[in-house]
C-alpha cells in the first residue's frame, strides 16, 4: 500500500513562498546605502523630541501610545520637493518617524536626487538595485533610517524616515501583544 503523505501540499507551498518572501526582504535590507550625513531626526527635529499641538502641527490621530501629527500649512514639501502627504509619529510622545507619500516619476526622480544629496550616493552597480514593479532605496546611519518604496506601475512613492531606537521600543511593545 502507498504511503501517503501527513502534510497538506498547500503546507509546503506556504512554506516555500514564505521562505522566498523573507529571502527577498533579507536581500532587499542588505543592499542598503550607509548614511554619510546622519541627521538625527527630520529636518531639524532630533528623535525623541517631545511633541504636541502648535502654530505647525495638528495631531490628526492619538492611538493611546502613538500619536501621529500633520503639518498645519498648505502643501508640505521635502526639501525643494512639493509631496503628497507628510505624517509625523510619536512613540509615547517622543518622535519617532516621518512617513512622506509621492506620486508621479518626475516627483520621484527628484526625491532621489534630493536624498543623495543629503545621504549619500546610491549603489547603482547592476543586481544592487531591485527592477520590477516595486523598487527599494534605503539608507542607514547610526540613529536614523530612510527607506524609500517606489511602485512603477502607479507611480506612487512612500518613504521611511526613522529612529531606530524609538523604532525598537514600538516593535517590543507590539510584539507583547501578538500572542
Amino acid at each position: 500500500m502507498p504511503r501517503r503523505s501527513l502534510t497538506n501540499p498547500w503546507i509546503h507551498r506556504t512554506s516555500l513562498i514564505c521562505i522566498c518572501f523573507s529571502l527577498i526582504l533579507q536581500s532587499t535590507l542588505a543592499f542598503a546605502v550607509p548614511m554619510q550625513n546622519d541627521p538625527n531626526g527630520f529636518e531639524g527635529i532630533p528623535w525623541g523630541a517631545i511633541f504636541s499641538e502648535t502654530d505647525t502641527f495638528i495631531k490628526i490621530e492619538d492611538t493611546g501610545k502613538s500619536q501621529t501629527y500633520e503639518l498645519k500649512t498648505g502643501a508640505p514639501s521635502l526639501g525643494p520637493v512639493r509631496v503628497d502627504s507628510m505624517l509625523f509619529v510619536t512613540s509615547e510622545g517622543q518622535f519617532a518617524r516621518v512617513t512622506v507619500r509621492y506620486q508621479s516619476k518626475a516627483i520621484h526622480d527628484q526625491i532621489l536626487v534630493y536624498l543623495q544629496s543629503l545621504y549619500g550616493s546610491l549603489d547603482r552597480t547592476p543586481g544592487q538595485i531591485a527592477g520590477g514593479s516595486v523598487k527599494f532605496f534605503s539608507w542607514t546611519g547610526f540613529e536614523t533610517d530612510v527607506t524609500l518604496r517606489y511602485e512603477t506601475g502607479t507611480d506612487r512613492g512612500i518613504i521611511f524616515f526613522e529612529s531606530q531606537d524609538l523604532r525598537r521600543k514600538m516593535t517590543e511593545s507590539n510584539s507583547a501583544t501578538v500572542f
